[in-house]
């Protein structure tokens, strides 16, 4: 099925009778008719939901929905992106570990790798994600288990060269772990590419609606952790589980099944019943959504590159970026509606701009339905130094417009506005 079918059908089937749109099992548990088939499911020889926490049937049809639309073996709802992002690491990386990871990325992930991560012993080399190979090889170490970045940087709006950072990744035999939360898998699909793992926050475009927070890792399942041997926790017994080896039992789905069974049993960041049925009904619209954002962002990006008071603008689909021949090699069909500028005057300029908008909210949020605007500076990337501003992309007067539904000239119509009062 091609992914406006997938979006719609996949993950769920009803049975004769059953309920066409996919019900929510609001229950925390299941019952069972016997001890030995409970002991089987504890033994990951039975494949049945028994606890909400590590599987649920409405999270789980979302899973498989969301799989197929990547071309993955499996996903793992989370909690939140930050979830998806740590277990995803996590399942792979322990103290005494090193990951590389683009520099260009959003604030929350800058800080999760390269401070939380590091308390728990796993060391981060922030890196160019445009430098050449050769420059690239240099910060990968003995230990390094992945190479991690984003399809589209938030806010930067840097493109990822998959090509480029997969061969580093395999080269050196570890993963490539891409966030494809701006992209979606309507745009691009990372695997496609020499990814292995993807990442998304779910709260964003997924949902598009702002009604659910949420994350979801999902496998290639063509990375082999065997013929790699860096991944122990992968191959080797894992005494929790009475000595199971997950390459072994599980083959193409090792990687997922473990992020499962051992760190979402651990862990706990599980998504909820209701929190699943709800990015299943956005799901459904996404590719009607993700291309309508994509043509409303193109549309305010040639506005914005228009105004005098505009100093620089990143948006990969004007013809005049910098990454547009990465945009036109890996996402042909557009790039979301996540634009990035900045107004002249830096901060205190940048600030009234925003605070003159009206149909235009100012939001702690991106990539839903409604127009939504902030300052990095001193939100989401608040607490990086300035020169870790700079090596995100980060200017004093950096906005990340995101440009919603709304009808795109009402839209401009608002921004018009709000560059005459900044000049008033």
């Amino acid at each position: 099925m091609r992914p406006e079918t997938l979006c719609i059908h996949a993950g769920y089937e009803p049975e004769n009778g059953g309920a066409r749109a996919l019900p929510i099992y609001q229950s925390t548990t299941f019952k069972f008719d016997s001890t030995e088939h409970v002991g089987a499911l504890f033994d990951l020889t039975a494949g049945d939901a028994f606890y909400t926490r590590l599987g649920n049937p409405t999270t789980d049809a979302v899973e498989k929905k969301i799989a197929a639309l990547e071309g993955g073996v499996g996903a793992l709802c989370t909690s939140s992106g930050q979830a998806a992002t740590l277990l995803a690491t996590l399942n792979i990386a322990q103290a005494g570990d090193h990951i590389v990871c683009a520099s260009a990325i959003y604030g929350g992930t800058f800080n999760l790798l390269g401070v939380t991560l590091k308390k728990m012993g796993v060391d981060v080399t922030f890196v160019d994600g445009d430098a050449p190979l050769e420059e690239l090889q240099k910060a990968i170490q003995p230990n390094t288990k992945a190479v991690f970045g984003e399809t589209i940087a938030n806010p930067a709006l840097h493109v990822l060269d998959f090509e480029k950072m997969a061969e580093l990744a395999h080269s050196n035999g570890i993963p490539l772990i891409v966030d494809n939360t701006f992209a979606t898998p309507i745009l691009c699909r990372p695997f496609e590419f020499g990814a292995d793992i993807v990442v998304h926050s779910t709260t964003k475009y997924m949902d598009g609606h702002a009604v659910q927070m949420g994350g979801v890792i999902v496998d290639s399942g063509k990375f082999d952790w065997a013929a790699s041997g860096k991944f122990p926790g992968l191959t080797e017994p894992d005494e929790s589980y009475h000595g199971l080896r997950y390459t072994e039992a599980f083959g193409p789905a090792a990687y997922i099944t473990k992020a499962r069974v051992q760190l979402m049993r651990d862990l706990g960041t599980c998504q909820t019943p209701t929190g699943a049925f709800l990015l299943d009904l956005g799901l459904q619209t996404l590719p009607l959504r993700i291309r309508q954002h994509s043509a409303n962002g193109l549309k305010v990006a040639e506005y914005l590159q228009q105004q005098k008071d505009v100093e620089s603008i990143n948006f990969p689909g004007l013809p005049s970026d910098k990454y547009y021949p990465l945009k036109q090699k890996y996402l042909p069909e557009g790039t979301s509606g996540v634009i990035s500028f900045s107004i002249a005057g830096g901060r205190e300029r940048a600030a009234k701009f925003i605070d003159s908008l009206k149909l235009v909210s100012l939001e702690v949020h991106v990539a839903d339905i409604h127009s939504c605007i902030l300052h990095p500076a001193t939100s989401t990337h608040r607490q990086l130094s300035d020169q870790q501003l700079i090596d995100c992309g980060i200017t004093p007067g950096l906005v990340r417009l995101s440009v919603g539904l709304e009808n795109a000239d009402d839209i401009i119509e608002d921004l018009e506005q709000a560059f005459a009062a900044i000049n008033a």
